[in-house]
């Protein structure tokens, strides 16, 4: 079965809850994108939506390295991915690789949350993109040591996702079943009752 793209944007959107933020339930992860790029404006609003992410002393220890089409930052990362995901995010107009430092800068000390505080930031980038009608795929499939020695990371630096970012395009662009398969699938979560709990096991009353 193959949807337009407008059909498979309907399917994807999680139910309306009210007050609940809409781009909270419009964000999917579209692994077809159109051919069209990203405006340097729009591309400058995720990344000041990243930037204003909570962090721990306000370290704010994320760097995203990004690569435009055709340059050579998108070239290095697309080239660390899984061929799977290369199969696909080769349509993405920008790729971008999140890092963040394992130590605080005014004292040297490990960060442990590190890697979470980066992963608040990607959280709002993705927020933002899909507020402005853009559409982001975060991946793990990717060879990290690679990316490493390609993008000049310092081992303090720890790695997290590679995130596709551009437009939706069309799921019949999409040539194996597989990844079809996934695209029209309809998104489904845990209910709440299997994570917010009042002690282990035990769900937690919210009314």
């Amino acid at each position: 079965m193959t949807l337009s793209a407008i059909e498979v944007n309907h399917l994807k959107q999680a139910p309306a809850v009210e007050g609940v933020l809409p781009a909270i339930l419009s964000r999917w992860s579209a692994r077809s994108f159109a051919d069209r790029e990203v405006s340097p404006a729009d591309l400058s609003k995720v990344f000041e939506a990243a930037r204003w992410a909570a962090s721990s002393f306000n370290e704010q220890p994320w760097r995203f390295l990004v690569g435009r089409r055709g340059s050579s930052t998108y070239q290095k990362i697309l080239s660390t991915l899984s061929s799977h995901n290369q199969s696909w995010a080769a349509a993405a107009p920008v790729l971008m690789l999140g890092a963040a430092s394992t130590k605080f800068s005014h004292n040297g000390v490990d960060n442990r949350n590190a890697l979470y505080d980066l992963g608040a930031a990607a959280q709002l980038l993705t927020l933002q993109a899909a507020a402005l009608g853009l559409t982001s795929h975060q991946m793990a499939g990717y060879d990290q040591a690679a990316a490493r020695q390609l993008l000049e990371i310092p081992e303090s630096y720890a790695l997290g996702a590679v995130i596709a970012l551009g437009y939706q395009g069309e799921s019949s662009a999409l040539s194996q079943q597989e990844l079809l398969a996934l695209e029209i699938a309809p998104r489904t979560r845990k209910p709440l009752s299997e994570f917010v709990l009042s002690a282990w096991g035990s769900p937690a009353k919210l009314d």
